[in-house]
C-alpha cells in the first residue's frame, strides 16, 4: 500500500467494481483503493500494457480477484462488452467509475477548434460514460443497489481556455449525472460527479512538456500542492461508492484543495491569429 495511506476496513469487499481509463493516474488510483477495501475490480483501459499492469499490481499487493478487458470508450459495443464481462465474470455489477480521458488534439481557441476534435471529445467524456451507465443500469435496478461516480472538470465548471471539447463533454457528463440521479432515485442507485484537482496522467504530460508550470500548478492550489489520485481523490470515490452513500444523490462534489472556491487562473498563450 501506500506510505501514509490509513487502514483499509473493507468498506466494499465483495462489491463488483468497473472502473475506466484505470491504466493510469486516477483511475488506477481509484482501482487500487477499491481492491485495498475489498472490491472485485474489472480493469477497463485502451492500452493493454498498462491494463494488465494494473491488474498484477491489484493482485499481488492487495490479493484483488481482478480482470483486465481493452475498452476504448468511444466505441458503443467496446463499453457494452465491458459491462458484460463484469457480469459474466462475477455475476453483477455493483460499482460504475467512469474516468477515461484521451488527447483530442492541441490546445486552441475556441474558433479554431475542429469537428473532429469535438467528436473525439463527446465520444469519450459523454457517449461512452452514458453507454455504460445505460448496460449497468439493469443490473444494479434488479438487485437494488449501485453506485455510479462521473469523473467531471473544473475546466468546464470554470470555462478554462484552450480546451473546449473537453470542458463541453464534462459539463455535458454532470447534467447526464443529475438526470440520472433524479430518474433512478428509487431504485437504489445513486449516481453522483466529482470533480477532481490531480496529478493524472493529462496533468503529468503536460507538466512534463511545461516544467515551469509545475510549481506554479501547486502555489495556485489553496492548499499548496496538487491532489495525489491515490491518496486525496480515490477516497472519496470510495465513499461515494460504498453504503455511506446511499443518501447522496446528483451531486458534484469538488475535491481539489479548495481551487473551485475563487477559480483557478488558467491562460495559456492561445494564437489568436
Amino acid at each position: 500500500m501506500a506510505q501514509g495511506r490509513a487502514e483499509a476496513y473493507g468498506r466494499i469487499a465483495g462489491r463488483v467494481a468497473v472502473v475506466t481509463g484505470a491504466g493510469d493516474g486516477i483511475g488506477k488510483g481509484v482501482a487500487r483503493r477499491f481492491a485495498a477495501e475489498g472490491a472485485k475490480v474489472l480493469v477497463a483501459e485502451i492500452d493493454g500494457e498498462s491494463g494488465e499492469a494494473t491488474v498484477r499490481e491489484l493482485a499481488e499487493e492487495f490479493g484483488a480477484d481482478a480482470r483486465f478487458v481493452r475498452t476504448d470508450v468511444t466505441d458503443r459495443r467496446q463499453v457494452e462488452n465491458m459491462v458484460a464481462t463484469a457480469v459474466e465474470t462475477w455475476g453483477r455489477i455493483d460499482i460504475l467509475v467512469n474516468n477515461a480521458w484521451g488527447s483530442t488534439g492541441a490546445v486552441g481557441r475556441v474558433e479554431n477548434k475542429t469537428d473532429e476534435q469535438l467528436d473525439r471529445g463527446f465520444a469519450m467524456g459523454y457517449y461512452g460514460p452514458y453507454w455504460a451507465m445505460r448496460a449497468a443500469f439493469p443490473h444494479m435496478k434488479a438487485q437494488g443497489w449501485g453506485r455510479v461516480v462521473n469523473m467531471c472538470s473544473l475546466n468546464g465548471v470554470n470555462a478554462h481556455m484552450g480546451t473546449l471539447e473537453y470542458n463541453s463533454a464534462k459539463e455535458a457528463l454532470r447534467a447526464l449525472t443529475r438526470t440520472a440521479a433524479r430518474e433512478w432515485a428509487p431504485t437504489g442507485v445513486v449516481v453522483n460527479a466529482v470533480c477532481p484537482g490531480a496529478k493524472s496522467a493529462a496533468f503529468r504530460r503536460r507538466m512534463a512538456a511545461n516544467p515551469e508550470l509545475s510549481t506554479a500548478a501547486d502555489r495556485s492550489n489553496p492548499m499548496g500542492r496538487i491532489g495525489d489520485p491515490e491518496e486525496d481523490i480515490a477516497p472519496v470515490v470510495l465513499f461515494l461508492s460504498s453504503e455511506d452513500a446511499r443518501y447522496l444523490t446528483g451531486n458534484t462534489l469538488f475535491v481539489d484543495g479548495g481551487s473551485h472556491i475563487n477559480g483557478v487562473v488558467w491562460l495559456p498563450d492561445l494564437d489568436a491569429s
